[in-house]
């Protein structure tokens, strides 16, 4: 620990992100990137920036973004923040809007949460899912603490309907209801629609998953335009250009190609089928998934056991040591080749260990 670390800092838990291995080997399926690459027109907009786009500071407004954002979703370019990833986007709107406040999320979701909340010194109240990991709306509904969702939530890939998100956000027009819409695209409605009646929601997007822009870390937030002047303050008083011209210019592409992400989110959804079916198959739960990843546990084998089979085969997934989730394995959704070599090391697997 550094002398010169402030209090804070040291007592800080930092967010421990997937494993990103080198080896080329590996069948990766542990960090829901998407299995397709991106649109031809999302490279042919990385291939056609000019040495003067990059000579400039990028726009810092990312007004084209904007606008193409702005074009897909049906609502004003003022309703509209972007960000280096929706990880940004969301600590910029825990520091602006929940900094020091309370807040309910769900005890089994994106770990980011916790972590945020004890940077930026809110009351973290985490909700325990139901026991089929469904989300308790009734708890949520009857507290007044800001509420802040994965929807699909992760690891469970369970989503709430637009009915559910409405229900929240009308329960106490005074307190923020936060929808973390990172895994859009896959099966869930998204709660966007309903913002032009409530001040109190903010949605957030990631391009990583829907859009298979990972390695670009462009995000946005859709909401009322006070709570995004809120965010653009926080910008601005940290970083006035977080999305370089590159990304901009990717993300405004593979925003418009519309026809590209209803053709690759009906091949992830089919594999997804694959994948579920197959598992169920052979002794395995899978819960209803609408994200591009499956969570899943065997009857008998515990979640290491399979973890480390997998892992010895070349295969990585996911799994975490929380006692309500230790026998869960989180398992992205791959190309039908992986799904279908997934499942045959996985009847090896199950085949050797229960005889």
């Amino acid at each position: 620990m550094s002398r010169f670390w402030i209090d804070k800092i040291s007592g800080l838990k930092p967010y421990v992100p997937g494993e990103q291995p080198t080896s080329d080997s590996l069948i990766k399926l542990n960090t829901n990137e998407h299995a397709l690459p991106p649109a031809e027109s999302v490279l042919a907009a990385l291939r056609s920036a000019s040495g003067e786009a990059l000579r400039r500071y990028p726009d810092p407004t990312a007004s084209a973004l904007r606008s193409a954002i702005s074009a897909a979703e049906s609502v004003p370019p003022d309703q509209i923040f972007v960000g280096n990833g929706s990880d940004e986007v969301l600590a910029h709107l825990w520091f602006a809007l929940l900094k020091g406040r309370r807040v309910q999320t769900l005890d089994t979701t994106y770990g980011f949460y916790p972590v945020w909340a004890g940077l930026y010194d809110a009351v973290l109240t985490e909700v325990p899912v139901l026991e089929d990991f469904s989300v308790d709306v009734d708890t949520l509904k009857n507290d007044d603490a800001a509420i802040v969702l994965a929807n699909p939530n992760a690891p469970t890939g369970r989503a709430l309907t637009r009915d559910d998100i409405a229900l929240l956000a009308d329960s106490n027009s005074d307190r923020l209801v936060v929808v973390d819409e990172a895994y859009f695209g896959f099966g869930a409605e998204t709660a966007v629609p309903l913002i032009a009646d409530h001040d109190n929601l903010i949605v957030t997007r990631s391009l990583s998953k829907s859009h298979a822009l990972a390695g670009m870390r462009v995000g946005y937030a859709i909401a009322q335009p006070d709570l995004i002047e809120g965010l653009i303050r926080v910008k601005d008083s940290f970083n006035s250009y977080p999305l370089d011209a590159l990304a901009q210019a990717a993300a405004a592409a593979a925003i418009q190609d519309t026809q590209w992400l209803e053709n690759a989110s009906r091949e992830v959804r089919e594999v997804r089928e694959v994948m579920s079916a197959g598992l169920r198959a052979i002794g395995f739960e899978v819960l209803p998934s609408q994200a591009n990843f499956i969570f899943t546990e065997h009857q008998s084998l515990a979640g290491r056991q399979i973890f480390d089979a997998l892992r010895a085969r070349d295969i990585l997934v996911r799994r975490w040591d929380k006692e309500r989730i230790e026998n869960w394995l989180r398992i992205s959704v791959g190309t039908m080749a992986q799904a279908e070599q997934l499942l045959v090391v996985m009847r090896e697997i199950v085949s050797a260990e229960t005889g």
